[in-house]
Formats: structure tokens, sequence, C-alpha cells
């Protein structure tokens, strides 16, 4: 929680050594003796120079120093603020490697804020089903959850077959793998098929989770162009000639974050394209089995070397990490492996429960609500922010706005936080250095509990672009 502003002044006239360390110290008696509360923003370092007849490079160093004691969080368009040493450090006060890992979210997400950030299956009673289901595999398969998923059911592997087909393919069984997710799925086919120090092809703007996997693994991401339609097929043809990629993650369908869907033709030439240069694909397809889209999956045309990716953490429920992957033929063992190695393995009651929402029908029906649930959303969102620029699906949990003058993403991102509500901004979606700007943000609108929260979230929101960022207090 942010508080105002505060008028609190230093008390530098008791104490000994340089100016600045008895402005930090007497910053920290106030944060100790409550009178600087969690949350509050010390005064921008300008007018405390002035106030207390100091130069700006004195505030300066000791703001630097109160940050170094962990005590305050300073961030570009935000100012700098008292933190709640209660809580896990904010993303401004971690470690440099893990800041780069983490992106721009918390390690956490802060308390007290509508989470505009996660597009997780909506609550639509699914916990209720998933209880049961786990009391009846606990009480049916004691042994099994007890130990480790040495050896996979046959069942395990049917309910991927039928979670992956779509538009008229279907994935042969022997080619599926059960994972702990699509994440995780992407992560094990980059690790059977690359090696470090391989590239990989991203779009500019893509889910970065899987970029940054990639460079922790040792490999490097090179970016491709994109238009309304989706990856150029010229440029990603030159990049293969040049570069000489292994890899390409695809997300032909409802792209996260712009929301593009490649046309077939489309398609068929990036599958050319990499058939030509001998290129692996990730198709992910987490978001298109939501859309109704009747494009035929990258899977379908380029069979040979096509991985494709989905879960049930979109549509159905995301706390039980069911995923699989439909693999290229005599691939499935070795991205079995790679999954063992990359996660720990498969727990037992996880896999079991996924595959048992399937051959039930139970996913297919909370998919069904999920979807109509994010429709009313979707529309209650089209509604609040009407007159600004956005793409959204009507089957898709998040929306893409675009921000009008003066305000900039990530400024928008942190007035956003200070009115109590959860945003991305696009930096989150960069796949690595870019010098393109979009002055986008995208809004995730499943994770409120209540279409209360949901439509405060929306109005709040729609005033701070309505008043612009000359309302937002940005000095620091």
């Amino acid at each position: 929680m942010i508080v105002p502003m505060t008028n609190w002044l230093p008390d530098i006239s008791s104490g000994t050594g340089p100016v600045y360390v008895r402005v930090a110290d007497s910053i920290e008696t106030a944060i100790s003796h409550g009178v600087l509360p969690p949350g509050a923003k010390l005064p921008p370092q300008r007018n405390l120079a002035y106030d207390i007849g100091v130069t700006i490079g004195t505030i300066s160093r000791a703001y630097a120093l109160v940050h170094e004691r962990g005590l305050v969080a300073g961030e570009v368009g935000r100012g700098t603020y008292v933190l709640d040493r209660a809580h896990s450090k904010p993303i401004s006060q971690l470690d440099p490697i893990t800041q780069q890992l983490a992106g721009t979210r918390g390690i956490e997400a802060p308390g007290a804020t509508i989470r505009f950030d996660t597009t997780a299956a909506p609550d639509i009673g699914q916990g209720e089903i998933i209880g049961e289901l786990f009391a009846e595999i606990s009480r049916d398969r004691q042994v099994e959850i007890s130990s480790y998923s040495r050896s996979f059911p046959a069942s395990w592997y049917l309910a991927g077959q039928t979670w992956l087909s779509r538009n008229g393919w279907q994935p042969a069984v022997e080619n599926i793998v059960p994972t702990l997710g699509a994440h995780a799925a992407a992560i094990a086919v980059i690790s059977a098929v690359t090696s470090p120090g391989d590239k990989i092809v991203f779009e500019h703007l893509t889910y970065t989770q899987i970029s940054r996997a990639t460079r922790l693994l040792g490999r490097r991401s090179i970016l491709v162009e994109s238009d309304e339609h989706g990856i150029i097929p010229d440029d990603f043809d030159r990049l293969c000639q040049q570069q000489h990629p292994r890899l390409a993650f695809l997300m032909p369908t409802a792209h996260n974050p712009t929301l593009t869907t490649m046309p077939e033709t489309r398609r068929r030439a990036i599958a050319a394209i990499a058939r030509k240069h001998s290129v692996w694909l990730i198709e992910d397809d987490i978001y298109g089995v939501m859309t109704g889209d009747q494009n035929p999956l990258m899977a379908s045309m380029a069979p040979e070397r096509t991985f494709l990716v989905s879960g049930l953490s979109k549509s159905v429920t995301a706390g039980v990490r069911g995923g699989w992957v439909a693999c290229p033929p005599h691939f499935a063992q070795r991205v079995k492996v790679t999954h063992k190695m990359t996660t720990g393995g498969l727990p037992f009651i996880l896999a079991e429960t996924g595959a048992r929402l399937v051959h039930s029908g139970h996913a297919l029906s909370l998919r069904q609500k999920s979807i109509a649930e994010i429709k009313v959303r979707e529309q209650m969102a089209r509604e609040a922010l009407t007159g600004f620029e956005f793409e959204s699906h009507p089957h898709v949990p998040f929306l893409w706005l675009k921000l009008p003058d003066p305000w900039m993403s990530g400024t928008f991102k942190n007035a956003a936080l200070a009115a109590g509500v959860l945003i991305d901004d696009e930096d989150e979606f960069k796949a690595a250095r870019t010098e393109k700007v979009y002055h986008r943000v995208r809004i995730a609108f499943s994770s409120p509990q209540d279409r209360k929260a949901l439509q405060s979230g929306f109005m709040t929101l729609r005033q701070l672009l309505e008043n612009g960022s000359a309302s937002y207090d940005s000095d620091s």
C-alpha cells in the first residue's frame, strides 16, 4: 500500500559524521519509530535538499544509503517510499541477476491490490471438483501418491491426446509427454533439442517466462519482426540464413500479449521456412484452444519439427499444473527425460488429477464455464474503457491497451500500483533488449474473485487514463 507523500523532515542537528549519513540515520530512526510507516513516500530529493539547506547530492547519497540498508525502494516515475520489511523484497531491491530473471514483476505480489497481472483460469467453482478428485485418488492410489512417478499410466497420455487435439488434427498417443504445465513442457523441449550457446527465435513481444528461462539454460535469444498477422516470413527467413537458430518459439493463436492470430497462409510460410533451415518449432496453444480459431495448427503443417504445448492453467485450473506436449515422432522419450531433469519429476497426484479432469468431462465443462465468465469480463472491460484503443478477444482473459499521450508504459504501471491495481507494462513481455517502444500495457482480468472488484479496478484505470500523467507525482 502506498500512502501520500509525507511532510516529515530529518533532524540533522545532533550526531556526528557526514551530513548524508545523519540524514540516512534520521530516516532509519523515523521508520523504526513508525513516524514513516510502510508505504510512506519520502519527499522529492530536490525539495528536501532545499528545506534543510543542503545540496541535492547530499540527499542523493542519503537516499542511496537507506536503499542499501533495505529500508526504502526507489523507482523511476514512482518516487522513493518506505518498504514493509515484513514482506519480501520488491523487484527494485533484488540483486541484478535475480532481477534479470524475475523480469518486471516482484517475487511476491504486493498485498491489498486488485490483480490484473495474472491470466489463470477464473474461479468458477472448480475447487470443489478438484477436492473430490484428490479425495478419490488419495483413497484409491495410496501407494502411488506416496512415491515417485516412475512409470506413467496410459490414461495420462490419452488425456494429453484428447486435450491437444484441435481442428481435425490429433497427435499420436506415443508422441505425448505429460508435463507440469505448458511452461515446463516448453523448457523440456528446449533442453531436449538445443544446446548451450544455441540461438532461439522469439518475437520482440512474447511470453518472456520462456525467454528468461532459456537464458538460464545458456541459450541465446534473437528477435524476429512481427506485424498484425504475426511473424513476418521474410524476416524469419533472413534471421535463419544469417543467425542459424536451432528453434523458434511461437504463439500463432491469441498471442500473448498482442492477441495477434496468424492466418493460415502465414503459418504455412513460417512452416516452410523452418523446414528449409532445419529449425525446430514450439507452438504454444495455451490460449488458442479457448478462442475457437479454425486455422490449422502448425503441428498439422510441420509435424516432423513442431512441438505442440498446452495445458489446463488458463481455462480450467492453474493449481493442478496439468500440461502436455505433442512431440515429433521419436522425440517423446527424450523430452520425458529432460522434463524430469528440469522439474524433478511429475507428482502423481497432480498428473492423475489432470488426467481424470479430462477423462471425466470436467475439464471440458470447466473450460466452457471459464470462457463464459471471461466473455462477461471482457465485455465489462470494453464498456469501462470505451473511447480508448485496445485489442481484446471475448474468450481470452487479457487486453492489450494503447496508452494515450503523455503516458509511458512503466509510469502508467507505477501509477496503477499506487492506486491499488497491479498490471503489466510492456517491458514484462520483451524477450531481449530492444529499442522498440509500444506505449502499451497488458490488463488481465481473470483473477479478481468478484465482479465488483473487477469493475472497481477498471474504473481506477479509466480515471488514470482520463486524468493523464500530470495527476501522478513521479518525482524522486
